[in-house]
């Protein structure tokens, strides 16, 4: 029988493009309606992309003509208010509207988990605001949020007079997380479309001001929260974290394909503990050495720099005090330093 729920089963098979996982469990699919034969479904799309309307098209039309009671099927994709489609040539998602008082969006990613992200993210911050830079800092890890710790910072963002959440500053620097929002070490247990609302919260609900550079520190894979951001905003490109080893190497070619899918440019690599030297001089290359270098080699994109393994990094995040807002002229805070030199070089 022709329904609802044979409809939505239906579409289930339907996959987002470049993503493994369905329109339904995305929560775009808006609306489904079934009468005498005559099918009718409403999808609502986050992101201005003509390419991803059109094939999602096909594809719930395909799926759905596969029922043998339905005899008229129309599928209505509606695109963001206010946004255009991507100009072919302008780099997709880029073409976009800018969000108002946000120069450039810039996403840093990694493969895996564990390689140092959000450790990079956080000092690369400070770094472009010790480089005279108006910067703010989003954690878009919501189920494990770093940020407050790593900056400093555990406090609720204020309400402006327009509505909007006033994102705290700590070292210069502004930021949102959901370790803001929730108290002390309370989890968070949601679905995916919770997270798709949640960031994009984070950009229509808080009030950044103006600001040169917004790094959104993402989780590590290719999930939901990579997906949602690259539908709510344009993003100006992705630096991908990783460690000199295969084994994350082999991971950060599936993120690098990730912004690949949704037309995001891959600024460049970073190689985050990339060796360590000893007390007595001698340097030792625990994870191996060499592998972000010829990665970006690779994929023919830049390599920001390596950040060799110091003890003063890992200390500064653990009390909230990045090494490089407390050791700028040091070892450890030019290694970042020369980072944000770099990306500040690539972006103009």
């Amino acid at each position: 029988m022709l329904n609802q729920d044979t409809i939505t089963n239906a579409l289930k098979s339907v996959k987002y493009p470049g993503y493994s996982r369905d329109i339904i469990s995305f929560g775009i699919v808006k609306n489904v309606a079934a009468n005498n034969g005559a099918v009718s479904v409403t999808i609502e799309l986050t992101s201005a992309n003509n390419e991803v309307a059109a094939q999602l098209k096909q594809a719930c039309e395909q799926a759905i003509r596969a029922l043998p009671e339905a005899k008229m099927v129309h599928i209505d994709v509606k695109m963001p208010s206010g946004q255009q489609a991507p100009v072919a040539g302008q780099g997709g998602m880029a073409a976009q509207n800018r969000v108002p008082g946000l120069a450039r969006i810039i996403a840093v990613a990694s493969g895996k988990g564990g390689v140092g992200k959000s450790t990079c993210s956080v000092n690369l911050a400070c770094a472009l605001r010790h480089l005279g830079a108006k910067v703010g800092l989003l954690d878009c890890d919501i189920y494990g949020p770093s940020i407050p710790l790593m900056m400093g910072i555990k406090q609720r963002p204020t309400i402006s007079a327009e509505e909007k959440m006033v994102p705290p500053i700590n070292h210069g620097v502004k930021l949102m997380s959901m370790g803001f929002l929730v108290d002390g070490d309370q989890p968070v247990i949601w679905r995916g479309p919770m997270i798709t609302k949640t960031i994009q919260q984070f950009f229509q609900a808080v009030d950044w001001g103006q600001l040169d550079y917004l790094l959104v520190d993402l989780p590590p894979g290719t999930g939901d929260a990579q997906l949602s951001l690259c539908q709510t905003v344009p993003l100006d490109g992705g630096i991908i974290v990783t460690t000199p080893q295969e084994a994350s190497l082999g991971v950060v070619r599936k993120g690098i394909g990730m912004f690949e899918k949704v037309n995001v440019p891959i600024l460049g690599i970073i190689e985050n503990m990339s060796y360590f030297t000893t007390p007595n001089g001698e340097r030792v290359e625990i994870f191996g050495h060499g592998g972000g270098r010829a990665e970006a080699e690779r994929q023919k994109t830049t390599f920001f720099g390596e950040i060799p393994i110091f003890t003063e990094i890992r200390i500064g995040g653990d009390q909230g005090q990045p090494v490089v807002v407390t050791s700028p002229n040091e070892p450890p805070g030019q290694a970042f330093i020369k980072v944000a030199e770099a990306l500040r070089q690539k972006m103009g």
